[in-house]
């Protein structure tokens, strides 16, 4: 209410001085006609508060409210960016030793499995040679049974015409006889 006085004695101050230089040094001040625009000054100025208080009192503290809650609004999306951002650099910091943890392991990995197709490598060809072998083996076998046929085959062929040429015909009866009395005496 102070204020509203306050007010309207400054405006009324105001208005005299007005007055007073438009009257250019007329016969005095017309006070009556200050009077009467203070009058109505105060009578706006009145019923503006009066009707306009309540809404404008409101919107004001609305306002404020909404003023509020923006700037808090504001202080928590600003916290939360800061964290995001801190947590975005101590990624981007831990991003170069994680790439060189995965070179190391990749590293790793990869001469494990050099050694291991290495060894199993070293483990076909050993089979591989084992095999070979063998076969070898066989074939040597084989050929020497093959030698040893042929070996037999032309002996036979060799003392069969060796006693051809050296057994007479008496021999051979007597032979013939000999064996045939060695199959009796087996047979009893």
């Amino acid at each position: 209410m102070r204020t509203a006085i306050l007010v309207l004695v400054s405006l009324a101050w105001c208005g005299v001085a007005a007055a007073a230089e438009e009257a250019g040094g007329h016969a005095g001040i017309p006070w009556w006609e200050i009077f009467k625009q203070a009058v109505n000054f105060g009578i706006l100025v009145g019923v503006l508060v009066y009707f306009l208080r309540t809404p404008v009192g409101s919107f004001l503290k609305e306002r404020s409210e909404l003023l509020k809650k923006s700037i808090d609004e504001a202080a928590r999306a600003r916290a939360s960016a800061a964290e995001k951002l801190a947590a975005i650099e101590a990624r981007m910091a831990r991003l170069s030793e994680d790439v060189a943890e995965m070179n190391r392991k990749m590293d790793a990995e990869a001469d494990e499995e050099t050694s291991r197709i290495r060894e199993a490598a070293r483990g076909e060809v050993e089979r591989l040679h084992a095999q070979v072998q063998f076969a070898a083996d066989q074939e040597v076998k084989k050929a020497r049974a093959e030698l040893r046929r042929e070996a037999a085959e032309l002996s036979a062929r060799a003392a069969e015409e060796i006693v051809s040429k050296t057994i007479t015909p008496e021999d051979q009866e007597r032979i013939v006889r000999e064996n045939l009395e060695r199959i009796r005496e087996i047979v009893r």
